[in-house]
């Protein structure tokens, strides 16, 4: 077998960079729809799944909104409503897709159901309260 040379080596690096990026353009990206959406989700383009779960002792629920709440069901929140312990959570979708609430607006996150946990894990076992409205 012959002896690795530093040549070979770069001759070997600098094929397989090649084939790398003629793969990537060859692949087609996904659409910012395809990568918020889940796999089957019955909503909308873009909308997240609903959710309901216990996270560290407290009930976290998510689901898409049909107007009702203070920024008229697709102002802020894009449409979807999140709550902790039945209080509901303001949330709001960024441009670039992420989310924040208003117990971690500067931490964002990919998911509401992200933001849910973590204005849990920032409450640390405080009770939310009800966001002042008016409407």
């Amino acid at each position: 077998m012959p002896e690795l040379s530093r040549r070979r080596a770069l001759t070997a690096a600098a094929a397989v960079a090649a084939a790398a990026g003629a793969q990537a353009v060859t692949t087609p990206a996904a659409t910012a729809d395809d990568r918020r959406r889940a796999p089957g989700s019955p909503a909308a383009p873009g909308s997240p799944d609903s959710f309901d779960e216990v996270y560290r002792g407290r009930r976290i629920q998510g689901r898409p909104s049909s107007g009702g709440g203070h920024h008229g069901g697709g102002h802020h929140g894009g449409g979807y409503a999140v709550f902790v312990d039945g209080v509901e959570l303001h949330v709001m979708r960024n441009a670039d897709g992420s989310w924040i609430s208003v117990v971690s607006h500067y931490d964002p996150v990919p998911t509401p159901r992200a933001a849910a946990r973590a204005a849990v894990d920032e409450l640390r076992g405080a009770r939310l309260l009800p966001f002042p409205t008016t409407d």
